[in-house]
């Protein structure tokens, strides 16, 4: 049988974190994957995991170390020695707020790697052709020879999916990450800019931890989801697009998708591709975001575009701070990038008037004090909040 000219993705069941059940499957992915024959002894691997905030691995916010380790493991059986598992979180990008990171994410339980406390990081061009000209990137991403993204499945406030290609905002170091939020404000922008930076990086294979997977308001703010499986491929574009498919999404529901559409980085129909390993079935009824909701302003005859995008700031999702939780940290004001959030005796306060929906509020609270609301419609704004 002729294989399809796309690559091909491995789905495997994995019903449960065990360590010698997930190395078998890992190994499976590797054993599918034409450039594990190119790793040698000096071969310098970073692993970039989803390590989104200090959350224990049975929150399914961030992905399992039980799959990075058994990524390493595969990497030392090809003899490599040079494994970096690196990551930038939400927040600021200290050697402390990494270690702590590392600790409550369960990543200092790995073995034979080292846990990057590096904070430097450099530039590099982005593939012409997109919105973006240049990323700077942490610097275990640009001193790599392979970079290996592992990820988890979630659903995402703001991109609807969060699994191959959303896994790589990571490389943009610390509070650089708001700064491009505020730069690309539009979900069609934001969602070009991620593609440019996958493009950028180019990771050689990517892994989705959806073993235990997050519904609902993610990327934190969801619940568990039993999905049982684990996931594989060359390509992030074309692996995220078995994985919405996995979740009941279409290309359309998807911006990165329709974006990695229209650069024939996937094909139209997920029938093309070659999908490898286990049978799977869809997954009924997965929970989407409360803000999930798309932009076809665009799209609009010129004349009526106005009127469109007037409403649709009327009707789009806005984060809804719930006084009695907020504990005032700030978090949300410091990853804020349109710096619309203030803490007012001891409570955080959103200017709604320059809010530009993106979420990452709800994303880094740690208490899950921000939920997705309407100011028309569903949740309002409550006590401390303009």
């Amino acid at each position: 049988m002729e294989r399809s000219r796309w690559p091909s993705v491995t789905v495997l069941r994995l019903e449960d974190y065990g360590q010698r059940k997930v190395e078998e499957a890992v190994e499976r992915i590797f054993t599918a994957w034409p450039g594990a024959a190119a790793l040698t002894r000096e071969t310098r691997v970073t692993i970039k995991p989803n390590l989104l905030m200090a959350r224990a691995p049975d929150q399914a916010t961030t992905t399992h170390p039980a799959v990075v380790g058994a990524v390493a493991a595969a990497l030392r059986r090809r003899g490599v020695e040079k494994i970096t598992v690196a990551d930038s979180p939400g927040g600021p990008y200290t050697a402390a707020a990494l270690g702590r990171i590392y600790r409550a994410c369960g990543m200092t339980d790995v073995e034979g790697v080292m846990l990057n406390t590096d904070t430097t990081w450099g530039s590099r061009k982005a593939k012409k052709g997109g919105l973006a000209e240049e990323f700077h990137l942490i610097r275990p991403i640009l001193d790599a020879d392979v970079v290996i993204s592992v990820g988890k499945l979630k659903t995402h406030g703001m991109t609807t999916l969060s699994g191959g290609v959303k896994n790589l905002f990571g490389c943009v170091p610390g509070l650089q990450k708001p700064e491009l939020h505020y730069r690309y404000p539009t979900l069609d922008a934001f969602s070009q800019m991620l593609v440019d930076l996958a493009e950028t990086v180019v990771p050689a294979l990517t892994i989705v931890d959806a073993v235990t997977a997050m519904e609902g308001n993610g990327p934190s703010g969801g619940s568990p989801r039993q999905v049982g499986l684990l996931a594989g491929s060359m390509s992030p574009f074309v692996l995220d697009l078995v994985l919405a498919d996995l979740i009941g999404l279409k290309i359309g529901d998807v911006a990165t998708l329709r974006h990695s559409l229209r650069r024939e980085l996937i094909p139209a129909d997920i029938s093309e591709i070659d999908i490898d390993g286990d049978q799977y079935e869809k997954i009924p009824d997965f929970r989407m975001p409360d803000s999930k909701a798309l932009d076809f302003s665009d799209h609009m005859p010129a004349p009526v575009r106005p009127f469109v995008r007037w409403l649709r700031r009327r009707v789009t999702p806005r984060p809804v701070i719930h006084t009695e939780r907020c504990v005032g940290c700030g978090k949300c004001a410091e990853s804020c990038p349109a710096r619309t959030i203030q803490v007012k005796e001891g409570k955080a306060a959103i200017d709604y008037s320059r809010c530009i929906s993106c979420f990452c509020c709800h994303e880094m609270c740690p208490v899950r004090a921000i939920e997705m609301g309407r100011k028309w419609g569903g949740s309002r704004p409550r006590a401390g909040q303009s």
